[in-house]
């Protein structure tokens, strides 16, 4: 059986009070309770507080560039479709630089699940506003407050069909726990939108903030209905929804290619012979 000390990384350096503390602590959990071994899976990560995630995890860990997790989680999940594959990333990290990969990842459906540590702020850089911060609040680099629409991941991922879209808060740690839980076991690609507070740099979005707003979807909520799960998505101010909000079975990627169907490209035997044919055309 796994421990939370099987899991223990480096000692993390997040600024006290961090939402991230909760996510990780939430994570470990999960891995535990599922009976996942650190070498079972790889945390892929980008740039940021976020991108810090898998410094203080034990695991296979793939630290990349800002705003490009999913690509590299693509590769690797291609290459040992058996092991398990998260991705981790702060909302300017992968609503912002890394847009076009979530969308794409999205559409094509691997078995990849990525974890986005939402404080509507660049957190690492000091306090910029990120795709997701609110029209209105003012930043270092917004002193007039921000003029853009605020970006909504998790109607975006809806209206794409993600087969697997829910939304945690960092301060429910047993309620964060049972979504990854939720997202780790199921077979698709899983957006995993966590509201983490930036205790630093953004004085809106706090703790308190998020409490006299967030709800548990109930129970007979109808995760399977794409059109009422898109206008769930839509809440956002008075009231924000929390849990799983929408879930599909689509086929896996990774499960169309013939070549990688049956045995990971890892575990197979390099044909010598077809490399050697190609190599002799550029003679």
């Amino acid at each position: 059986m796994s421990t939370l000390d099987d899991f223990k990384g480096k000692k993390p350096a997040w600024c006290p009070g961090c939402g991230n503390f909760s996510i990780l602590r939430a994570f470990n959990e999960a891995m535990t309770e599922l009976n996942l071994s650190p070498h079972e899976f790889v945390i892929v990560s980008g740039i940021g507080q976020a991108g810090k995630f898998p410094h203080y995890t034990r695991c296979h860990t793939f630290n990349g560039l800002h705003g490009r997790t999913l690509p590299v989680a693509t590769g690797v999940k291609l290459a040992n479709h058996s092991l398990k594959v998260f991705a981790v990333a702060g909302d300017g990290d992968c609503y912002g630089e890394g847009g076009n990969h979530l969308m794409h990842a999205i559409r094509r459906n691997l078995d990849i699940k990525l974890f986005v540590h939402n404080n509507q702020i660049y957190g690492l850089t000091k306090g910029q506003a990120s795709p997701t911060s609110m029209r209105g609040m003012i930043t270092k680099t917004q002193p007039f407050g921000v003029f853009s629409e605020q970006f909504n991941p998790l109607s975006m991922a809806i209206a794409l069909n993600c087969s697997f879209v829910a939304r945690g808060f960092a301060g429910d740690i047993e309620g964060l726990k049972n979504i990854i839980k939720e997202a780790v076991t199921h077979r698709g690609f899983a957006l995993i939108d966590i509201l983490q507070p930036c205790v630093s740099f953004n004085k809106v979005n706090t703790f308190e903030w998020y409490r006299n707003r967030i709800y548990y979807l109930p129970e007979d909520y109808e995760i399977s209905d794409r059109v009422k799960a898109f206008e769930k998505s839509l809440e956002w101010g008075d009231k924000i929804p929390l849990g799983v909000l929408y879930k599909s079975e689509r086929s896996l990627f990774e499960d169309q290619i013939p070549m990688i169907k049956e045995t990971p490209l890892v575990h197979q035997k390099p044909n010598f012979d077809k490399i050697e044919k190609l190599m002799r055309r550029f003679y």
